[in-house]
């Protein structure tokens, strides 16, 4: 062979050098073909091989056998991570996989309002598309109401355990810190009036008020009268959406206060921290009712006389806003 076609032969293999290269530089480190930042999922126990073509599917890659390929000989050993990922416009194959092995994946919210009745605690992970799998509806007053962040592909029962595992944890530091003025005698009983402390108001300054006239009813053995564990049994804590019927004030049905003394036969909802923690350390007063004020709260009264006054001006703020 000839010097001259030796190098041409040397020549064309460098050519076809520099081309490989600048094949694997351009396929694998160079611009992918994304316009605009995507989110992409990765499902539990998936493998790199099924992300490849789910990649190559949704246009985040341009070929699934050369990433693959690539990923094997020049990324990381690394397993790719379950999880939901923003992967920028423009990220190359090597960018993408190492996004998928090393970063944190984006992690969502659920919440949980003070005072969410468990049938809608349910309703709501049920709700979550982004989570996978079946949940049960838990125990009332299981779940500490808050926000609770989730990755996508994460279990309903997995969530739902983290709020009912809050609930505990929390529970537990408040009871320790309990006041000589409580009157419940254990923590289910704590959680019980502490759903009914919830469902009476809304105004986080009148829990331990609310708290402080319920502990004096039961210290006496005198009824609760407390409207919402009439509805629980009928709606489970949904709203009634009308007025409560007399004979639903006189079923007796280990729920309503109305017809038997003492607490019910358990939560009517999903207490917050501060409704706990107001059973656990009312406010020392001597009312023994209260009723609405027109403005969103309650006046308390310490005599029955007292209160019917009051149940009076109520009326006469109802009747001027056409409601009676």
């Amino acid at each position: 062979m000839s010097v001259r076609v030796k190098a041409l032969l040397a020549y064309a293999a460098l050519i076809l050098a520099v081309l490989a290269v600048g094949f694997v530089v351009k396929t694998w480190w160079g611009e992918g073909p994304m316009s605009r930042d995507r989110n992409f999922v990765v499902e539990q126990g998936a493998t790199l091989t099924g992300t490849a073509r789910k990649l190559e599917e949704k246009g985040l890659i341009r070929s699934a056998g050369a990433f693959t390929k690539f990923a094997a000989v020049l990324g990381s050993s690394d397993p790719v991570r379950a999880g939901e990922f923003t992967i920028p416009a423009g990220a190359s194959g090597s960018q993408i996989l190492d996004i998928l092995q090393h970063a944190q994946p984006i992690r969502r919210l659920v919440t949980i309002p003070e005072g969410m009745p468990s049938i809608l605690v349910h309703e709501r992970l049920r709700g979550e598309a982004r989570l996978v799998g079946p949940v049960p509806i838990p125990a009332e007053g299981s779940v500490l109401p808050d926000s609770y962040s989730y990755e996508s592909g994460e279990t309903r029962a997995a969530v739902l355990k983290r709020m009912q595992d809050a609930m505990t944890k929390e529970l537990d530091r408040l009871w320790a810190g309990r006041k000589p003025g409580s009157v419940v005698k254990s923590k289910a009983e704590a959680i019980t009036l502490a759903s009914i402390v919830e469902k009476e108001t809304g105004k986080p300054s009148e829990r331990r008020m609310v708290a402080g006239v319920y502990s004096n009813r039961l210290r006496i053995g005198m009824k609760l009268d407390a409207d919402p564990t009439v509805i629980y049994p009928i709606t489970k804590g949904k709203p009634l959406g009308r007025r409560i019927l007399r004979s639903e004030l006189q079923a007796k049905n280990g729920y309503n206060t109305y017809a038997s003394p003492g607490l019910p036969v358990g939560p009517i909802a999903n207490p917050g921290r501060e409704s706990i923690a107001a059973v656990l350390d009312p406010a020392p007063t001597k009312a023994l009712y209260f009723v609405a004020d027109g403005t969103g709260g309650h006046i308390f009264a310490d005599t029955l006389e007292q209160h019917n006054a009051n149940v009076r001006k109520w009326y006469e703020i109802r009747r001027a806003r056409g409601e009676m």
